[in-house]
């Protein structure tokens, strides 16, 4: 395939339920979306390979949909009915680092073989549970994989608040790492499942 994919998506507390679905609907949206299908078919082998899971602290890491081949328009459309039949399912704390560990371990013996490995985190808040995140972040990378970063930033940080003004940056310091890595924040609710969109368009081309 010419991308194995891995989908890291935060479902903590500080993920309120409208940020939830509007995560898992931007992600079924995009998946039925004619310009990240037409994506995939114009890659050299014309098909990719997704996962998708929910995680929030390193002990909580729900695997949503398994591998699935994407070669076809139909293809697509399946994986995108799969991913809208469940709904997603908070936890506490924040543990980017089990999530990244948790997305690398995916890879090994999926049937695939990929001329890219990405993972894709997307997240509202820093690290605050589990390894430090660089170090997986390293670890990640030191096996070939790409991580890529979708930051969540529609709610203004308060004092009562683990969340961080420019979590952007952030991600850009702590999380992304790898080959052509990049982040794509979303700061408008409007413009959620646009986001999703175009970083996915980003990724498989």
């Amino acid at each position: 395939v010419d991308l194995e994919l891995v989908l890291a998506v935060d479902v903590s507390l500080s993920v309120d339920s409208e940020e939830a679905q509007l995560q898992r609907q931007g992600y079924v949206q995009a998946f039925r979306d004619p310009f990240v299908v037409e994506a995939i078919g114009e890659g050299i082998l014309g098909r990719i390979a997704v996962t998708y899971f929910e995680w929030a602290n390193s002990a909580h890491t729900q695997l949503v949909v398994d591998w699935t081949l994407i070669d076809s328009p139909a293809a697509a459309a399946r994986f995108a009915d799969d991913l809208a039949k469940r709904r997603p399912g908070p936890a506490h704390y924040t543990s980017i680092s089990g999530a990244i560990d948790f997305g690398a371990q995916l890879f090994k013996d999926n049937g695939f073989e990929g001329t890219r490995q990405v993972i894709d985190v997307s997240g509202d808040g820093p690290n605050n549970w589990g390894d430090l995140v660089t170090l997986a972040r390293d670890r990640a990378v030191n096996e070939g994989i790409t991580i890529n970063g979708l930051p969540i930033m529609l709610k203004k940080p308060t004092m009562w608040t683990m969340d961080i003004a420019n979590l952007d940056h952030y991600y850009e310091d702590c999380v992304t790492g790898g080959p052509a890595s990049f982040v794509y924040p979303v700061r408008e609710r409007a413009k959620f499942v646009e986001a999703i969109r175009t970083k996915l368009i980003l990724e498989i081309a």
